[in-house]
């Protein structure tokens, strides 16, 4: 039987962080990874660049059960250590928007980085290597179909549930529960919105428009692009808000964020104008003719009554729409929920009750907004884990 000190299963971004920091604390440190090539959710995110982390990170573009669990690794390990790390591997990038940072060439920069640093480090990693069974005795027991290997720390990272065709499982989550370890509700975040099929043919007309809106949910609210599709709604401003909707309520959305309706209506009430062409001004102007026809509602401005227009209005503002469900794991970019926080150190990320095994990055339960604060989290959990195992 093969000994090392920390045995990290999962070949991600927190995975090989994490393998990287307990290496140059002289651990000997060993990688699994079910997959033949590693760091294939880095090499397609961020559209093939990787939004390695955002600048603006804060424990409030996160959700969790217990909000404050994520706070003590993301204030050790910050965006600007990240960009460090990626300075010194003289690797371009470049601000694309709200403080996202992507690679000016290829997200396999990032990983080939990893690689390098991994081996500076003395961490050995094996990947198409499936973990078949671990148990616990004086020390962790891991049998895989490579053999069988013993560690004092044994780190799970072996991500969430989506991007199945990535090779995602639920393997990590299944391992805490042979632990005892308690689950979130796991679900699609970061992921389109559907509607039923009579809803999807009333809104077809306004299918592939985009448009700059204010979306609130539960709460929550996200100010970015909405794209109507032949499915649902998507868009940065629905997947942000998809972490937090649930079945059965209803997106309010305003179409007009930047603006009151009621200053250019009263400005045009008693023109001749239609209505939709007057809304032309301030939306794309083929969703603001189908909006209009969606609701029966363009005629000339001096045809309508100020109650009609007081209604109309209150509807661009707070337009509603009752989501039927997501597209799942296989469109979602992140998984909610995970390894209950309670369970865990929010220092070291080791289980409260078994002592060497530690959980990092999505299979916790910290899922992250979107624009680059999933990748700071597993670099942040991964460097906690790294610190002590």
């Amino acid at each position: 039987m093969i000994k090392k000190d920390v045995i990290v299963i999962g070949a991600g971004a927190a995975g090989l962080l994490c393998a990287i920091e307990a290496g140059k604390r002289g651990r000997a440190v060993l990688v699994f990874d079910h997959a033949r090539e590693v760091g294939k959710k880095i090499m397609i995110s961020g559209g093939g660049r990787c939004n390695f982390t955002n600048i603006y990170t804060a424990p409030e573009n996160y959700l969790s059960a217990n909000p404050n669990f994520c706070k003590s690794a993301l204030a050790r390990y910050t965006p600007q250590d990240f960009i460090a790390l990626v300075e010194k591997h003289r690797i371009r990038y470049h601000e694309k928007k709200l403080g996202q940072l992507f690679c000016d060439g290829s997200a396999r920069e990032i990983v080939s980085m990893l690689l390098a640093e991994c081996e500076e480090a003395g961490a050995e990693i094996k990947s198409g290597t499936t973990v078949r069974k671990v148990r616990k005795d004086s020390s962790f027991v891991i049998e895989t179909g490579n053999g069988d290997y013993e560690c004092e720390s044994l780190v799970v990272a072996t991500g969430g549930l989506s991007i199945p065709k990535m090779g995602a499982t639920d393997y990590g989550y299944r391992l805490a529960k042979d632990f005892g370890l308690r689950i979130r509700e796991t679900r699609p975040a970061l992921v389109p919105l559907t509607f039923a099929p009579n809803r999807i043919e009333e809104l077809k007309a306004l299918s592939g428009i985009s448009i700059d809106a204010l979306v609130s949910c539960n709460g929550a609210e996200f100010r970015e692009n909405i794209l109507l599709t032949h499915r649902g709604v998507s868009g940065p401003a629905i997947l942000q808000i998809s972490s937090y909707w649930k079945r059965g309520v209803a997106l309010s959305i305003n179409l007009l964020p930047d603006t009151d309706a009621r200053t250019f209506f009263d400005a045009k009430h008693e023109s001749e104008i239609e209505l939709a062409n007057l809304l032309s001004h301030h939306l794309p102007r083929r969703f603001a003719h189908a909006w209009c026809d969606l609701y029966a509602c363009s005629k000339p401005m001096n045809r309508f009554s100020t109650k009609e227009l007081e209604k109309i209005r209150a509807q661009l503002h707070r337009w509603q729409l009752e989501p039927d469900g997501t597209e799942g794991f296989a469109k979602a970019e992140v998984t909610a929920g995970g390894v209950d926080t309670d369970e865990l150190s929010s220092q070291t990320m080791e289980s409260k009750r078994i002592a060497g095994l530690y959980f990092i990055g999505e299979v916790v339960d910290v899922t992250g907004h979107l624009g680059g604060y999933n990748f700071q989290w597993a670099w942040a959990s991964g460097f906690a884990a790294g610190q002590y195992a």
